[in-house]
């Protein structure tokens, strides 16, 4: 075999392991940064779905409360003016009274027309069911999250990609990990 053979083989022996090796680092590199950006990504919509809670919660409570206010102070105001004709002794008390309860019970039927279903329970069903629906929703982006940060991590971990990893940098994730608050129940108070 001739030198100029030799060379070439050389050089390319030197340049297959070259390219394999920026392949290899290359590969390596970018596929952690897109799994960075993943988790980032998965944070993000754990985040999000943190703030819908935060947003939406308070409102809903307040839209309740004020609906079921309403209808208390309705209803109150209907067993009020009930009991003052109940108790009405005179002819003009009686009338006064009756007054009150026509007056009450219009308003009632106000309501009861702007809303068919005048039932309280009905606003904590959907209440109940939003809450259940928003602390889904946070479980399935903290599920996807943890998925991300466990895919990552195993990467970065094993061998032989864990040297690029310590090369450039990237150190595992941490996981969603639920405080030992979290297991007691949230409470909404009316």
């Amino acid at each position: 075999m001739s030198t100029g053979k030799k060379v070439i083989i050389g050089v390319a022996v030197i340049a297959i392991v070259v390219i394999a090796l920026y392949s290899f680092f290359a590969g390596n590199y970018n596929r952690f940064v897109k799994m960075d950006v993943a988790i980032k990504a998965a944070w993000s919509q754990v985040e999000n779905q943190l703030q819908r809670r935060y947003d939406l919660i308070p409102n809903l409570v307040e839209t309740v409360k004020g609906y079921a206010k309403q209808e208390k102070d309705v209803l109150v105001e209907v067993t009020n003016a009930r009991s003052k004709v109940g108790g009405a002794g005179s002819v003009p008390d009686k009338i006064a009274a009756n007054n009150e309860l026509t007056s009450a019970l219009s308003r009632l039927m106000v309501v009861v027309e702007r809303y068919p279903d005048l039932k309280s329970n009905q606003n904590f069903m959907k209440l109940q069911d939003e809450l259940a629906g928003t602390e889904n929703r946070i479980a399935v982006e903290r599920m996807r999250y943890n998925d991300a940060v466990k895919i990552y991590n195993q990467a970065i971990r094993t061998f032989p990609a864990n040297f690029i990893a310590g090369m450039f940098g990237f150190r595992e994730a941490a996981f969603f990990e639920a405080p030992k608050e979290a297991k007691a129940a949230p409470q909404v108070k009316f």
